[in-house]
C-alpha cells in the first residue's frame, strides 16, 4: 500500500534534486554579491575626502548672518568648496555663500550676506572633487 505522499509525487511529480541544488546555489550567489557590495560601500564611502559639522549660527542683522563650522579632511587637505544658505521665515533662500575651507579642525566663521532678514542659516556642507554629495 502506498502513502498519500507517494500518491501525490506519482500524480504530480516531485521536484528534482538538481533544481533544489540550483536554487540554493543561486540564493548563495545573490547573498555573496550583496555582502560584497555592502563591504565595498563601507570601505570606499565611509571615509570621505572632506566632511564638516556646524558649530552654531547667528542672525546678526537684516542683511547679515554668520555660521561657525569645523572642517575635517580624510587623508589630508584637498581642494574643496563649502556652502551655507540663509533662509527667511517663509522658507525662501535669501543668501548663499560658497567658501574654501581653512585648515583642518579650526573653527571657521562664515558671513552670509542676505537680501532681507534671515531666520536661520543652513549648513549644506563641503564637497571635494569626485565626492558625490556635500558632507
Amino acid at each position: 500500500m502506498s502513502t498519500p505522499a507517494d500518491n501525490l509525487s506519482e500524480r504530480y511529480g516531485a521536484p528534482s534534486r538538481g533544481r533544489r541544488t540550483a536554487l540554493v546555489v543561486g540564493a548563495a550567489a545573490v547573498a555573496v554579491a550583496f555582502l560584497g557590495w555592502l563591504l565595498w560601500a563601507m570601505l570606499f564611502h565611509a571615509n570621505p575626502a572632506v566632511s564638516s559639522e556646524e558649530i552654531g549660527h547667528e542672525v546678526v542683522d537684516d542683511h547679515t548672518a554668520t555660521i561657525r563650522v569645523r572642517v575635517t579632511y580624510g587623508d589630508g587637505p584637498v581642494d574643496a568648496t563649502c556652502v551655507a544658505r540663509a533662509i527667511s521665515h517663509d522658507k525662501a533662500v535669501v543668501g548663499e555663500q560658497t567658501v574654501t575651507p581653512g585648515r583642518e579642525g579650526a573653527v571657521q566663521e562664515i558671513t552670509v550676506r542676505t537680501e532681507r532678514r534671515a531666520t536661520t542659516v543652513e549648513w549644506i556642507g563641503c564637497k571635494a572633487a569626485g565626492q558625490p554629495r556635500y558632507r
